[in-house]
């Protein structure tokens, strides 16, 4: 797996060695070694190369990365330069419009809001190919879990998006008065008619930030 090694490294370091992080690897190597897996190893942890922990204003918080070839690359929700937009990113930039008139670009490269301080976690940081959620419960819950405890520890205002139920399920970690936090329903085509649309995130978000004095997100995607 990559290392990380900017700011976020003395916040997690404690995480490494622990007994639950030592069987998380192991366990993920094999699978690296056994199976196609997704995102490529070195991108595992690109949330925090492309989000230093002292520029972290939004988290959004998903499920597991996508499963097929050419997708994942460690950022929730994104994909690379090149490859179909997924349903579920389709979903979110429909969702855009919808609230602050985003036009919808021809690409679902993410790194844009990553570069603007919003971090952008899974709750599980790989997956097995074509098998969504195959490796929830190796480990990888209790290593996010510190990743949000983390942001909840964070001594300015921070906007957190909980969408869908396994992320929804860590709204008991997000304690910090200064912060929002928001749920709504996955993205997913499967669910994002009982909840996401319509939920006002992206909107709620700048304005909470613009209150604090802060800048807005600039949630616009451009073509490549």
């Amino acid at each position: 797996m990559g290392a990380i090694d900017n700011d976020w490294l003395p916040v997690l370091r404690p995480e490494f060695g622990k007994p639950y992080y030592r069987e998380l690897y192991g366990k993920i190597a094999a699978e690296y070694r056994e199976n196609t897996v997704f995102p490529p190893k070195e991108d595992i942890f690109n949330a925090f190369h492309f989000t230093p922990y002292s520029k972290v204003r939004v988290l959004i918080l998903g499920q597991d990365p996508y499963h097929g070839p050419g997708q994942a690359h460690g950022l929730c929700f994104s994909v690379l330069p090149g490859a179909e937009i997924p349903p579920s990113l389709k979903n979110i930039y429909k969702e855009l419009s919808d609230e602050l008139g985003c036009r919808v670009p021809n690409n679902g490269y993410l790194k844009k809001w990553a570069d603007q301080g919003v971090l952008l976690l899974n709750t599980v940081l790989t997956v097995r190919a074509h098998t969504p959620m195959s490796h929830r419960g190796l480990g990888w819950e209790q290593f996010t879990d510190a990743v949000i405890r983390a942001v909840d520890d964070i001594d300015r205002p921070v906007a957190c998006l909980l969408w869908g139920r396994p992320a929804q399920e860590k709204r008991s970690l997000l304690r910090n008065p200064k912060h929002l936090v928001l749920t709504a329903a996955h993205p997913s085509p499967l669910s994002a008619s009982r909840g996401f649309f319509g939920c006002g995130h992206f909107l709620q978000t700048n304005k909470y930030l613009e209150e604090q004095g802060l800048s807005p997100v600039d949630w616009q995607i451009e073509d490549i």
